[in-house]
């Protein structure tokens, strides 16, 4: 019967295909994770193939195995005459080299077990990996995985926020993921990627998990450098005194407030949050007050309990507006202060639409090198490599905020930290958001800072803070 069995397997053109892949599937599998081993690096693709698609070639090869010998005899058996084939191969335990057989495709068995648990546990590994998810779609998710290199979260891994610890949340991920797959490969996913994502696992199950509000208390002191549109560059100074607050004690203080444990905030709000039309505080002692916008409609909208990406939408994925971050080169010294005007022309320049990433580079060079020539002739000549290094700087700050392909420009991802780029605080801080009876949300600013110093030359606070 064993003979049979193997006869029915070589004889047959399905068992014969299912063997020679799932034979070349082990090869190439092998060989690329010992080339892994040795320290080659191929890119995200590199593990998709050694670890996502082999392995599925070699079991798809391992089951046409026994669907080609099943065939085969039915095939034999109804060959008019022929000698009947058991559909399926009867093994006698008895005889010795029966037995041997069975060992040995037992031990078989074990090891294409072996083979295929350690490529699906790989295969997870490498599909909540970083590189996975920016850049095995590159296109689609290059926006995002750029400002992840740059964020404050650049070490955090993308599954630990989005998708986090539990089997529940690890399966809706990749169902989800599955559907992306098919929007990348259909070209039909939207440019660009909407937010916020509503199906986001909770903060208090990913940001909580690093961010205990209870250990984040006090206040924090916050200089930013700004530089006028003259042509000195004149430098300006704010220095902020953060309220971060936190719990402490029996009550919560500072910004932190909005998430004590003993407070529950909800808010209706459009499907972007840029727009809120309810605001519901249920305080530590249980009493409920409800504001509401005497704009907003009736109907409609989408209720929410507050947390941490309320305030924080952009932990990972910042995009900074132009003027900030030219201010952040310039006190870098990556722009030189000492070309006239050079922190307005270098806004004008940027904060235009390029049809890519080379094109704006090019463009950016020729019009700030053009500027100076036709303006400042001197500087033009002596200063050649500032004017060069500025114009490499701006490329490499459009490169990184701005994404054509994406339709991903300065202002399509605005921050609601304070209320400079969005409204942000004031989304649920505005004068339209009152009581039944008439009384406003709290309006008060120094809830969360105090201006120690605002766009001032030499404010005499840092002359305090830093004696020397």
């Amino acid at each position: 019967m064993v003979r049979n069995f193997i006869v029915s397997i070589t004889r047959s053109i399905i068992s014969l295909v299912g063997t020679a892949l799932a034979v070349a599937a082990l090869v190439l599998m092998l060989s690329l994770f010992m080339l892994e081993q040795f320290g080659f690096e191929g890119g995200p693709y590199l593990g998709i193939l050694t670890y996502l698609i082999l392995p599925m070639i070699f079991a798809t090869g391992l089951i046409l195995i026994p669907i080609g010998a099943v065939l085969w005899r039915r095939k034999m058996n109804r060959i008019s005459g022929g000698e009947a084939v058991p559909l399926m191969p009867v093994f006698d335990l008895n005889v010795p080299k029966t037995r041997n057989w069975l060992l040995i495709f037992l031990a078989a068995t074990m090891f294409n077990i072996i083979i295929l648990s350690a490529a699906t546990y790989k295969g997870v590994e490498v599909m909540e990996s970083v590189e996975f998810c920016g850049m095995a779609c590159h296109s689609v998710m290059e926006p995002e995985h750029t400002a992840h290199q740059r964020s404050p979260h650049s070490r955090v891994k993308c599954a630990e926020c989005h998708i986090g610890p539990g089997a529940d949340w690890f399966v809706k991920s990749k169902m989800d993921g599955a559907w992306q797959l098919v929007a990348v490969a259909l070209d039909i996913y939207p440019r660009p990627i909407p937010t916020p994502l509503h199906d986001l696992r909770p903060a208090r199950d990913t940001c909580e998990q690093c961010h205990w509000p209870t250990k984040f208390v006090g206040d924090k002191l916050s200089v930013r450098k700004h530089y006028e549109d003259d042509e000195e560059n004149t430098e300006l100074t704010t220095a902020l005194l953060l309220r971060v607050g936190g719990a402490e004690g029996t009550g919560t203080t500072g910004i932190h407030w909005h998430v004590d444990p003993d407070v529950s905030i909800r808010y209706r709000s459009d499907e972007t949050r840029e727009e809120i039309y309810n605001v519901e505080l249920t305080d530590s002692d249980g009493v409920v007050t409800e504001y509401s916008d005497r704009k907003a409609p009736e109907e409609g909208g989408i209720w929410r309990t507050m947390d941490c990406v309320d305030c924080h939408n952009r932990p990972s994925h910042i995009y900074q507006p132009p003027g900030n971050e030219i201010d952040k080169a310039i006190s870098a010294g990556l722009i030189d202060r000492t070309l006239p005007y050079v922190k307005r022309e270098s806004l004008r320049i940027i904060d235009a639409e390029y049809d890519s990433h080379e094109a704006a580079r090019v463009t950016i060079t020729e019009e700030l090198t053009q500027f100076y020539a036709d303006n400042y002739p001197e500087v033009s000549g002596e200063n050649s490599e500032a004017i060069t290094a500025a114009a490499d700087t701006l490329g490499d700050i459009y490169s990184v905020n701005v994404f054509p392909q994406m339709q991903v420009w300065w202002n399509t991802y605005p921050n609601h930290i304070g209320h400079e780029q969005s409204p942000g605080c004031y989304r649920c801080h505005k004068k339209s958001m009152r009581t039944a009876e008439r009384v406003q949300i709290s309006r008060e600013c120094d809830t969360c800072h105090v201006l120690l110093a605002e766009e001032e030359e030499d404010p005499e606070i840092m002359s305090t803070l830093n004696p020397e």
